[in-house]
């Protein structure tokens, strides 16, 4: 079974700002971003709108990222791992 070491807490992942090099904090799926009920839908059914070409064809988990001093926000794909 696949799973996003991220959404269920086996690491948490700090990156750095493109803009002022601050550190980023993990702000969860970015589709859950997308409405009210996206965070309750089938990763592999949100995968077919999010605007990223065969993003549905790969193993990866769409997060959200967001700097702690100047707000930039990026999106990073984590990979899914085998457990």
């Amino acid at each position: 079974m696949k799973a996003c070491a991220l959404c269920n807490g086996i690491f948490q992942y700090k990156g750095e700002c493109p803009e002022c090099g601050h550190s980023t904090i993990d702000q969860g799926r970015y589709y859950d971003y997308y409405d009210d009920y996206s965070a309750y839908m089938d990763i592999e059914q949100i995968q077919l709108a999010d605007g990223i070409p065969n993003s549905s064809c790969t193993d990866n988990c769409l997060h959200l990222f967001s700097c702690m001093n100047c707000g930039q926000e990026e999106g990073k794909e984590i990979p899914l791992n085998e457990f």
